[in-house]
């Protein structure tokens, strides 16, 4: 069995990979020790011409390496904060309105596309299998293509996967779709998301589909499938029960003085619906004045991408809200939103979890939302806390334990707040043991062979079949 190479847009350093990084590393590296191989990618620094183009730096842990290379000023105002980010996260997550395309950067997003992938070649063997991570890459096979590599390419969409309406809006959408059929396998996360792009390939690319998943598209055959990643959830279990004798467990449960407890975790990004979340739990507050002074909402929102505007004006938005509604709220010994703009160790927030009453998880839109499955898993099962989930997020499809909500209806999300909170033991209990079976059915292992069994069972391109242009 041929190697494995990781391609994702930044790299988990070894040190992350055996502590407290999210489950994508923890599968990808689980995976790459098994097979021996090589993670490449971005390092996550803005570095001179010369340093560029000087890597990829390497470093040896065990059976894998670990190769990084850094981005010049352009290359990351362009292809990272530009086409990335700017263009293709927004419209993926059905945000047109905050979405701006510009010319340059996406021809400075396929440029460093075809630049990585240029540097990725040296370190290929004939029978490695390549797996591909996210937007930020989607040109990389037909990149990888183009200078002849014909070993089997594989690409995991970590985001949705817009409707063709909503993907028309990016003006070189069919180039997109176009360079995603260079690839064998494609996956997604929901079954919605690779209807969509079967959608797009037979009403806007002339393509066909056969055999539910088998799609010719611009000369090219490739398959798609519906991966749904998840965590290790009996780990968690574990880390988060053991955790919740430390220090901060305690403080915290001190501080809340018996009240109950919401938690809420996300990026700081507005897929993920922070402000409606702050408004409904204020709805809360005003239809029920019972659990005024009885339940605390703690939000925990590390910043994300904090040079870009958008991304200064959601952290404005949010410490506005929060501010508006503890000035309403607030007493001399409560405070109803507690707002933590900062990174907590993973381990730390597990255990935080375990000890709420309430996992708020509402995205207006998200790819899984891996938040929902960690909050499940953390639970004592006991005496389990409730999870209330938005529709939009992936883990919906599988989490039916969940208290089920649309984001865009505060009402409807502080009814399920109240019903969570008077919510009796027996009903939790029967609600988790629903989400637990979930969880270990498609745990983060099952996702990652599955994918990877996929991809290995291709049949290899011959040169020149199904290539890039040059």
């Amino acid at each position: 069995m041929g190697r494995l190479i990781v391609v994702s847009n930044r790299v988990a350093t070894p040190t992350e990979t055996k502590g407290s990084a999210g489950g994508l590393a923890v599968g990808v590296f689980g995976a790459l020790k098994d097979a021996g191989g090589v993670w490449f990618g971005w390092s996550g620094d803005v570095v001179s011409e010369t340093v560029a183009n000087a890597g990829p730096a390497l470093e040896q842990d065990g059976a894998v390496t670990f190769a990084t290379v850094g981005l010049t000023r352009k290359d990351y105002d362009q292809y990272y904060r530009g086409f990335s980010n700017a263009t293709l996260w927004p419209v993926f997550h059905y945000r047109n309105d905050l979405a701006r395309y510009e010319r340059e950067e996406y021809a400075g997003y396929r440029r460093v596309n075809a630049w990585l992938a240029h540097k990725l070649i040296k370190l290929l063997e004939p029978d490695d299998v390549i797996w591909i991570h996210d937007y930020h890459l989607i040109p990389f096979a037909e990149a990888l293509r183009s200078e002849g590599v014909t070993n089997r390419i594989g690409f995991f969409l970590h985001i949705p996967f817009p409707a063709p309406q909503i993907l028309l809006n990016i003006p070189p959408h069919e180039e997109l779709v176009k360079s995603l059929s260079c690839y064998d396998l494609l996956g997604f996360q929901t079954a919605t998301d690779q209807q969509a792009f079967h959608d797009y390939v037979t009403r806007h690319a002339r393509g066909t589909l056969s055999n539910g998943n088998q799609v010719e598209a611009f000369g090219r055959k490739l398959r798609t499938g519906v991966y749904r990643i998840g965590v290790f959830p009996d780990e968690i279990a574990e880390q988060a029960k053991r955790y919740e004798s430390r220090q901060h467990v305690l403080d915290l449960k001190q501080s809340l003085e018996g009240r109950k407890l919401i938690m809420s975790v996300d990026r700081l990004d507005y897929s993920k619906g922070l402000v409606e979340r702050f408004r409904s739990f204020e709805l809360l507050l005003e239809r029920s004045p019972e659990w005024r002074g009885n339940v605390t909402l703690v939000q925990i929102a590390p910043p994300t991408r904090s040079d870009v505007a958008t991304y200064q004006k959601i952290r404005q938005d949010l410490e506005y809200e929060a501010g508006r509604i503890n000035g309403r709220y607030s007493g001399l010994d409560y405070t109803p939103i507690r707002y933590l703009n900062q990174q907590y160790d993973r381990w730390k927030l597990m255990s935080l979890f375990r000890e709420s009453q309430i996992g708020f998880v509402t995205p207006l839109h998200d790819g899984m939302n891996l938040v929902a499955k960690e909050y499940v898993a953390a639970q004592n099962p006991d005496d389990p806390g409730v999870l209330v989930l938005s529709i939009f997020a992936g883990a919906a499809a599988e989490l039916s334990g969940a208290l089920l909500v649309n984001p865009h209806d505060a009402i409807g999300m502080s009814e399920a707040l109240q019903h969570a909170l008077q919510m009796p033991l027996a009903e939790r209990q029967r609600r988790h043991e629903i989400n637990m079976a979930a969880l270990r059915k498609n745990d983060l292992g099952v996702w990652r062979d599955t994918f990877l069994n996929d991809l290995r069972s291709v049949p290899v391109r011959k040169a020149g079949e199904g290539g890039g242009h040059k």
